[in-house]
């Protein structure tokens, strides 16, 4: 009654064999299996706070304290290192420097200039003295007045006449050949070191001296014109030996004048004008900020420039004429066209100038390569060093290539040849005991042509440095950068006072230099309204007192062979200055001061320079399907 199984299953225990109840003791160990694997998860997924419940704290493991502010979560120990680090940089950076901060301050004082900046300033004072014209009141020379008003005054195609320019030294003519020289000299040292000008404070200065005297070459010839057939070339003269009024039987102030100052004329001068037309092409690019006037100076040069190269007016500008030959007779003119040639194609970048002035012809007719030694020696008379380091500078920077490099090359090799024949161990020159180098076979008046070579050697030195050459070499000799500075250097002390005599010849600077100069200004008192005829004048040119006025910046001639010098103001061949020597003076120094940095500025001379290399090809037309 019972047999049924509710749960689907028979009752018998023993009944049906053994395989169900093996079946059953088989799921039976694997549900404990299973419930014991529960239990062990269940256990591991207890959090801590119930383990320690359960199994007490731990012993072996600190917990780690964090502090929440809110974004982020720090334990207590960064947080500590953080805060001590904050504190520490407070005393050890940020206390100090606000300590430093609230502290009076005192300005470091500029470190003193050097010598040779000294003398600058005194050397560029010359030009102020030498100024002819109306004066303005800015010239800081109070001794000096308006002069020469009247110069030129009949001409009929100079609108006021020829006011304005330089007196050339002591006396009170104007050369035009010479002062053109001093023109080119001084915007080249500008053009080559404005940043040293510009350091001492003398850049505009040497700019208003520059412009006086191209706006007074502006006058003296038709500007406005292309082609010109005439250059007046000088205001005043004197004839040697002369007992009738002139420019040197006179000893006047240029103030009191009254004589007669007849203008000379030239209709073939090459050299004359090409020395003009690199005047006004190297201040051309001394102006590039005013273009107008930069304009009108290239202009004019162009002009006297096809003037000089004209065939049929080929006589050299002083030939045949008393009033010039035997004051600045000029030796030659293919020197001009190679000078004038080189300035007139950094300031237009017209290549007929660089074709020109690397033509074979022009070496070879100045005998440029023929090693003379004269010819190695910068003056007024001889432009052929200058031209050919100006050129040197082309090819060592811009190197131009064919057809001007072989050229170029030639000038650099003689320039550097040049170079060592200034050097005393090689014996080219004489040389004094007391150091002083004869470039002019030991005649007076030897200090111009020192200071010109002082300046090309120490521009060369600088060329090569700013294209990181160590030297050049004579012969099997390599001579380093540092002794052609000595030389330059040595030359420089020599004038302002490391000499036998221990006297500065630049009058103003140092203790010692000379009080007796030859200068008609300098050696008369200004006593207002009293002048002294021409020949009154002549008790204060042989007066053994010393000038009533001091011409500060003038370099005298300088002494002789002997390092002997004699200040006495009746011997011009000691104590004259010249506007020719002062340029060159001030161009030496101003390439050797330190003022400014050692360096030249590279690239401004170059600035109407197109390129070299042939043009890049128009891009192709749009494609069209």
């Amino acid at each position: 009654m019972h047999s049924g199984n509710h749960w689907g299953g028979t009752l018998e225990i023993n009944g049906g064999g053994d395989s169900g109840t093996e079946d059953e003791r088989s799921r039976n160990m694997e549900w404990e299996k299973l419930q014991q694997q529960q239990q062990q998860q269940q256990h591991r997924l207890l959090d801590e706070t119930q383990q320690s419940w359960l199994l007490g704290p731990n012993q072996g493991k600190k917990k780690k304290k964090y502090v929440d502010f809110g974004c982020i979560m720090c334990s207590h120990k960064a947080l500590k290192y953080t805060i001590w680090s904050l504190v520490i940089a407070f005393f050890v950076i940020a206390l100090p420097i606000i300590i430093a901060k609230s502290l009076p301050k005192h300005k470091s004082s500029p470190s003193p200039p050097d010598n040779y900046t000294l003398a600058l300033h005194k050397a560029l004072l010359f030009f102020n003295a030498q100024k002819s014209g109306k004066l303005p009141k800015s010239n800081g020379i109070p001794w000096r007045g308006n002069s020469g008003l009247e110069d030129g005054k009949d001409l009929t195609d100079v609108k006021g006449g020829l006011v304005g320019g330089y007196y050339d030294a002591g006396d009170n003519i104007k050369f035009h050949f010479p002062m053109a020289y001093a023109m080119t000299m001084l915007s080249w040292s500008l053009i080559e070191y404005r940043h040293k000008y510009k350091a001492i404070d003398e850049y505009n200065h040497v700019r208003d001296l520059i412009k006086w005297g191209t706006d007074y070459f502006l006058l003296t010839f038709n500007s406005s014109a292309t082609h010109i057939d005439k250059i007046y070339s000088q205001v005043g003269y004197s004839v040697v030996n002369s007992s009738t009024p002139d420019d040197h039987y006179c000893w006047m102030r240029p103030e009191d004048m009254n004589y007669e100052r007849p203008v000379q004329t030239t209709t073939s001068g090459p050299d004359l004008a090409g020395e003009m037309a690199a005047a006004m092409a190297a201040a051309s690019i001394v102006f590039q900020d005013d273009d107008a006037y930069s304009k009108r100076l290239v202009k004019g040069a162009e002009t006297v420039f096809a003037f000089a190269r004209d065939f049929g007016k080929r006589t050299p500008y002083s030939r045949g004429n008393p009033y010039i030959e035997p004051f600045y007779n000029s030796s030659g003119y293919f020197d001009e066209y190679m000078w004038g040639a080189a300035w007139l194609f950094y300031a237009t970048g017209n290549k007929t100038y660089i074709s020109l002035a690397t033509n074979s012809g022009i070496p070879k007719n100045s005998k440029a390569f023929y090693m003379i030694p004269d010819l190695s020696v910068p003056s007024w008379d001889n432009k052929l060093p200058s031209a050919m380091l100006l050129l040197m500078r082309l090819r060592i920077f811009l190197g131009p290539g064919y057809p001007y490099e072989d050229m170029l090359k030639s000038y650099h090799n003689v320039t550097g040849l040049t170079m060592c024949s200034y050097l005393q161990q090689f014996n080219v020159f004489n040389w004094t005991k007391g150091g002083l180098i004869q470039l002019n076979h030991g005649n007076p008046q030897s200090l111009q042509y020192v200071a010109n070579a002082a300046f090309l050697a120490s521009l060369y030195v600088d060329y090569l440095n700013a294209s990181s050459i160590p030297g050049w070499y004579c012969g099997p000799n390599f001579i380093t950068l540092e002794t052609l500075r000595s030389f330059a250097e040595s030359q420089i002390k020599y004038i302002l006072g490391e000499n036998p005599m221990k006297m500065s010849y630049l009058v103003g600077y140092g203790s010692k230099f000379p009080r007796h100069v030859h200068h008609r200004g300098a050696s008369i008192p200004n006593n207002g309204d009293e002048k002294y005829s021409c020949t009154g004048g002549w008790k204060w040119r042989d007066s053994r007192n010393p000038n009533p006025h001091n011409i500060t910046g003038a370099m005298v001639g300088g002494p002789i062979r002997t390092d002997n010098f004699q200040d006495v103001r009746t011997n011009f061949n000691y104590t004259e200055p010249t506007l020719a020597g002062n340029a060159g003076l001030v161009a030496a120094l101003v390439s050797l001061t330190a003022s400014g940095g050692m360096n030249i500025d590279k690239n401004t001379i170059f600035s109407a320079v197109p390129p070299f290399y042939p043009p890049s090809p128009p891009p192709p037309a749009p494609w069209k399907p």
